[in-house]
């Protein structure tokens, strides 16, 4: 974050009536090593309190920061080089500069900021990478032709796991109330140990079908067929016009889904497969929406 980001974070904290102490708690707990030291947090605390507004700097005349030469830049860039992960405090202590300057440096003159890695399945090969492209783009170029009939013909899906008890989110438990209203309370409770895993097939419109997988039991190509033979009644009986245009239907690729005999429900029953290549889950629609709104809907089933 930048430093006027993080002023911004303990003004608002402030005005929450937070101590000191817990703000630069809070702060650590998030931003971790780029947390600002207590001193800072407490001399800004104190400033908001007695009533400063802005974050900015206020302008001072005077000969720059030492720390700021060109050479220092230089060495605090070349410990960084060397090891990405490095601390703030580790480069002060190997270059000799202050904690608050070696921020300076990364922040305003190497436009430098620490990010963590995401996860990824796996390291893609080239021709792997130039796969996914490919058939993005085939998938692209349909959805443009005709981006009303796609969305209309379009049936997708995927399996998750569902908890026998799952608590109301943040969103769920939102109420209405005055400016004089007490904030309502809820208590934190967990979600039950116990869970299923559901196989939920959607549309535009929303779901279709969801099914949950008996205990002890596993997803084989033929249970996975079966279900596809299902999804055709279901869409028959609640998609008007869908199976009269043709699904175009789109799954992730786990070995139940490609099976041979999976492969041949889906052609019998008439369903056009778009192609998702392999090892790309974020290219898959229901990691981006699943677990938000077709969740919530699962309630209803």
């Amino acid at each position: 974050m930048e430093k006027n980001e993080i002023r911004a974070v303990i003004k608002y904290l402030c005005l929450k009536k937070m101590s000191s102490d817990d703000i630069h708690s809070d702060l650590v707990e998030t931003l971790e090593d780029s947390a600002p030291p207590y001193s800072t947090v407490a001399r800004w605390a104190k400033e908001f309190k007695l009533g400063r507004t802005s974050t900015e700097d206020e302008h001072r005349e005077g000969r720059p920061s030492t720390s700021l030469t060109e050479y220092n830049v230089k060495k605090v860039e070349d410990v960084v080089l060397a090891d990405r992960r490095v601390t703030i405090r580790h480069v002060a202590e190997v270059t000799g500069i202050s904690y608050g300057s070696v921020q300076r440096i990364l922040a305003n003159e190497l436009h430098m900021k620490k990010v963590s890695a995401r996860w990824v399945p796996r390291m893609l090969t080239d021709e792997q990478k130039k796969n996914r492209v490919d058939i993005s783009r085939v998938n692209l170029e349909k959805f443009q032709a005709d981006q009303e009939n796609f969305l209309f013909r379009f049936v997708t899906m995927d399996e998750t796991w569902i908890h026998h008890f799952d608590p109301e989110t943040k969103q769920q438990s939102m109420t209405w109330k005055r400016a004089s209203s007490p904030t309502p309370k809820k208590f934190k409770v967990s979600s039950s140990a116990g869970k299923v895993i559901a196989s939920v097939f959607w549309d535009a419109q929303g779901i279709i079908m969801v099914e949950y997988l008996e205990k002890g039991a596993t997803i084989t190509g033929s249970y996975y067929a079966d279900q596809i033979r299902r999804l055709r009644e279901a869409i028959k009986e609640k998609r008007r016009g869908k199976l009269r245009a043709g699904v175009l239907f789109h799954q992730d690729n786990p070995p139940a889904h490609k099976a041979a005999v999976a492969m041949a429900a889906i052609q019998e029953t008439g369903f056009e497969l778009l192609e998702q290549p392999p090892y790309s889950p974020d290219l898959c629609l229901l990691k981006i929406f699943f677990h938000s709104k077709i969740l919530l809907d699962i309630d209803d089933w």
